[in-house]
């Protein structure tokens, strides 16, 4: 390992940029958050007196080389609506350049299991073939590509070190992406929650707080770069048991309304993002579960957070967010 400059966040205002961004601040290291817009940001990001805040246009070359200007590492979080897949590369492309330009040292992309189509038989290392035969898995292997080709490019006196970090799907406290948040809402709510089919195959899935400290090594880590990299979660477990765990915790029995893929197919005439479920839900028949083997060899020991613990934090903040907005509820009523 060796001691870094400034870290920049592109893409930060999501769940996972203010994980990452939480564990550069526990480390006592300075980052810089970047985003389109400085409202999110100053809420996600203002009380840190190690964060600076930085807006940016992903559309003008200049704003992003001023974006990245003094960085040492940039770590990508940029995502797009889900049905808007086909402007990840061109996005990547002109960010690639920027970062070079800017002379950015370091780059890492926080990746999805996407670009590996089917498993082909599970776990799988990085060695498996990526073979997306979705369009969003395509979007994404683009994406990729355009990442690992820009290793070893150079721009003055400093040349670029890229690597992918591919992750499972993911949960947390507060955290409305994920796929299985409904379930600690409802549990929390006392509803039913509407979970997406299957719900007895075996899935894995990340407690993202626990990337933190893996990407905060790996900014450190010289020896990661020019190739990408497995983290992932504690095992295996079916959407009905984080259910029956989630509603036990509320003293409730679980209450479930799935929607597979047929559903999707007709919830789709009406809902675009429901559409674009469709083709994706292959994950939640076969499930794609990641071997980290190799980054456990390359830095050591990784915490990992027990399902039956980021369950209970999880169904903690959903009943403290039901709780919080029955009381807001509550005084608009009073003042009405």
């Amino acid at each position: 390992m060796q001691a870094t400059g400034k870290v920049g966040l592109f893409g930060a205002a999501g769940a996972a940029g203010q994980i990452i961004g939480a564990a550069l601040s526990a480390a006592g290291r300075d980052y810089r958050v970047v985003g389109r817009s400085r409202a999110p940001l100053e809420a996600a990001f203002g009380h840190d007196p190690h964060a600076e805040i930085v807006t940016w246009n992903p559309d003008d070359p200049a704003s992003i080389s001023a974006a990245a200007s003094g960085l040492q590492t940039v770590i990508y979080l940029v995502g797009v609506p889900y049905d808007q897949f086909a402007s990840h590369p061109p996005l990547m492309q002109k960010t690639l350049e920027g970062v070079t330009a800017a002379g950015v040292e370091r780059f890492i992309l926080i990746g999805t299991v996407y670009p590996y189509g089917r498993a082909r038989g599970n776990p799988i290392s990085e060695n498996h073939p990526r073979e997306p035969h979705t369009f969003k898995g395509k979007m994404r292997l683009e994406q990729e590509k355009l990442v690992l080709a820009a290793h070893g490019r150079a721009s003055g006196s400093t040349s670029l070190s890229t690597l992918l970090l591919r992750l499972p799907d993911f949960y947390g406290p507060g955290i409305e992406r994920s796929l299985i948040n409904g379930i600690f809402e409802g549990a929390a709510h006392g509803k039913r929650a509407q979970v997406i089919g299957p719900v007895d195959v075996q899935h894995e899935f990340i407690y993202l707080p626990d990337i933190g400290p893996v990407v905060e090594k790996l900014t450190r880590t010289p020896e990661a770069y020019g190739r990408w990299w497995h983290l992932a979660g504690t095992g295996t477990i079916t959407q009905r048991e984080v259910a029956r765990q989630a509603y036990a915790l509320a003293g409730r029995e679980p209450k479930l309304m799935v929607a597979g893929k047929t559903l999707l197919r007709v919830l789709g005439l009406f809902n675009p993002l429901m559409r674009e479920l469709v083709e994706m839900n292959y994950l939640m028949t076969e499930p794609v579960v990641l071997d980290d083997s190799a980054l456990t060899q390359l830095i050591g020991p990784i915490a990992k957070t027990s399902y039956k613990d980021g369950i209970r934090h999880a169904f903690d903040a959903a009943r403290a967010a039901a709780s919080a907005s029955t009381d807001t509820h509550r005084d608009t009523a009073k003042t009405a």
